[in-house]
């Protein structure tokens, strides 16, 4: 047997891993000295409640899981006889693969039978959900491990995300986007765009003045670069602005028409804490990133 994980920070939630038969990596973010590992230690992620913690100017920290505890979450089944099969957030992103590395390489010197299948989707939130899905619906069909690494060959850098942060002191405090200046958009009200690159960093690659023009220049993006749009998801990423997703649902559908496969996603905690709130995106599937 195979068993499938993925990781919180890929916004997948407990009823859509369930679907697919995913188990979940818990990210975990600190708040006032509390380390809080989602879907652990609460059952539904709150996201007003947690934003709003944000507007009233709390800023929490992440941190990498340890190695002890990736054995924690793998030892279980490769002693059961599964293989693991690991569809995660970008590396490039966080040292916790350092970690994740280590501790399955003392696993498959204690189980030397067992395999470990694993797919970076170089990115977080919104276009890891669209490829964890897709993997998720690859599985269900019926496909082997082998023929799913064949596919995230090409299919990982076909899926692009654009988004955009109505305050940038979020980012400016992770250091986590690249050509971005932190202070810009609560002073400016300059938005700039971020999109992940084909090597899993997010990158400003243009800023727009004001939250309209900035939702505009996102689905400039669909249009420029959407690909075989109506046999794929699109998803809508949001940290707690219902209403603004929403408007790039209706604008998009209008656009598309009704047969597209949209949907809407939180932001998850971990990585809503480099962000911060109001920030929305869309993920899709493109000619490239």
């Amino acid at each position: 047997m195979v068993t499938l994980f993925t990781d919180t920070d890929t916004d997948m939630t407990p009823e859509l891993a369930k679907k697919y038969g995913y188990k979940m990596i818990s990210m975990p973010y600190s708040v006032k000295g509390q380390t809080i590992f989602p879907y652990e230690d609460f059952e539904t992620f709150d996201a007003h409640t947690f934003y709003q913690m944000l507007r009233s100017g709390v800023l929490p920290t992440t941190s990498a899981i340890s190695s002890e505890k990736y054995m924690e979450y793998f030892e279980p089944e490769f002693a059961a006889g599964n293989d693991i099969f690991y569809v995660h957030f970008s590396r490039a992103m966080s040292a916790t693969f350092d970690a994740m590395d280590a501790a399955v390489n003392t696993l498959k010197e204690k189980y030397p039978d067992r395999k470990f299948y694993e797919v970076d989707t170089k990115g977080i939130t919104i276009i890891s959900l669209n490829i964890v899905s897709e993997i998720g619906d690859l599985f269900l069909a019926g496909k082997t491990p082998e023929e799913v690494l064949e596919w995230a060959k090409t299919e990982v850098d076909k899926f692009a995300v654009y988004f955009f942060a109505d305050d940038l002191k979020f980012f400016a405090k992770s250091g986590r986007v690249s050509g971005i200046a932190g202070f810009m958009g609560s002073i400016l009200g300059i938005r700039p765009i971020i999109y992940m690159d084909e090597n899993g960093k997010m990158v400003s690659v243009g800023k727009e003045t004001g939250r309209n023009n900035a939702i505009k220049k996102l689905i400039a993006y669909v249009d420029e670069l959407g690909d075989d749009l109506y046999n794929h998801r699109v998803i809508v990423g949001h940290a707690d602005s219902p209403q603004i997703a929403e408007k790039v649902v209706d604008i998009l559908k209008e656009k598309y028409g009704e047969k597209l496969n949209i949907m809407i996603a939180d932001v998850n905690p971990t990585a809503g804490s480099h962000c911060g709130p109001n920030t929305i995106g869309v993920c899709f599937h493109a000619i490239h990133r």
